[in-house]
């Protein structure tokens, strides 16, 4: 009978286990994307200083990259990701943010693409 017990607790066991893993798995983060007729250069720059007028505190921002990461310090934690590239003529803006770890729903981003939006001058 010792043997029978032994592995009826390891297969209990490793079926925790993989229950487990399965609920710390992160979902994958789902960008929005607009469109602007503005250079990358000056949407990028607009864009970080968007985030600072709104709290966020930009961890890193690089404008070779087009590439920025920052975060609001209040409970909880928002972290927003930030990437601008050149596109014909214009630049395309691709945002996407957690809300402690959970990705935010992508149309919860509008609001902030539409005052970029303002920022650059090419609201309707």
């Amino acid at each position: 009978m010792k043997p029978l017990r032994k592995l009826l607790l390891t297969s209990v066991t490793l079926s925790a286990l993989v229950v487990l893993s399965g609920c710390a798995t992160p979902q994958p983060v789902e960008p929005r994307e607009l469109r602007y007729s503005a250079p990358a250069e000056q949407t990028f720059r607009e864009a970080v200083e968007l985030m600072i007028e709104q709290g966020y505190v930009v961890r890193h921002a690089d404008l070779s990259l087009g590439r920025a990461e920052a975060s609001l310090a209040r409970w909880p934690e928002y972290r927003m990701q930030l990437q601008v590239s050149e596109e014909s003529g214009g630049s395309r803006v691709r945002v996407s943010a957690l809300r402690g770890s959970q990705p935010l729903p992508p149309y919860l981003l509008d609001p902030w693409l539409v005052e970029l939006q303002h920022k650059l001058g090419e609201a309707p």
